[in-house]
This record gives C-alpha cells, structure tokens and sequence, in this order.
C-alpha cells in the first residue's frame, strides 16, 4: 500500500474517532494535531485538557485498536500533551454544549 493511500485512511480513522462522553470527534475537540504517516509508522499527537485525564489511555488504545483493524501492524507513536489555556478553554466550551450525559 502507498503512503499516501495509507495517510489518508489514517487520517480519516484518527479524525473521525469520537470521543466517549461528548457528542463530537476527538478532531472537533482539538484533541487531534499532528498526523504524520510514513512508510514505518503512524505519529500524531493527543492533546489532553489535563495531564492526568483518566480516559487517555483508553482514547488512545481506541485508535491504535482502528488503525490496526485498517492497516494491519504498522507502529503508532502517540505524543500526549497538555492544552493550553486557550485551547482547554475552547475543549471545555464544546464540550459542555456536546455533552452525552
């Protein structure tokens, strides 16, 4: 499979992963930046509202278990960073209008 082939399915995988309790993907949420696919691996970075977000594995396990189901074993590296203010800010504000519960 060509790389491009492959950027594009993992890009629409990890922009369309929806996040559990909040009725918008983890893309929509700004939680999504920096996809990357290369011919050996698959990076992109989760940004989290708070460092010690207790659904952070599980969100990351969901797409690594999508990429899998896709392209087959190829290595996802995950960098998981901390939004910042602005950005927790408007994660916040969508999330309170999208909320499932």
């Amino acid at each position: 499979m060509k790389v491009n082939d492959v950027k594009g399915k993992v890009e629409k995988i990890i922009k369309n992963t929806e996040h559990p309790e909040i009725n918008k993907t983890l893309f929509e949420l700004g939680m999504i930046s920096n996809i990357t696919v290369s011919e050996n691996e698959v990076s992109f970075t989760l940004k989290v509202p708070f460092s010690g977000v207790p659904i952070k594995d599980m969100l990351i396990d969901s797409i690594r278990n999508s990429l899998k189901d896709e392209i087959g074993d190829i290595p996802v590296k995950v960098n998981v960073e901390e939004m910042d203010s602005s950005e927790r800010e408007r994660f916040m504000k969508t999330a309170q209008e999208a909320w499932r519960g």
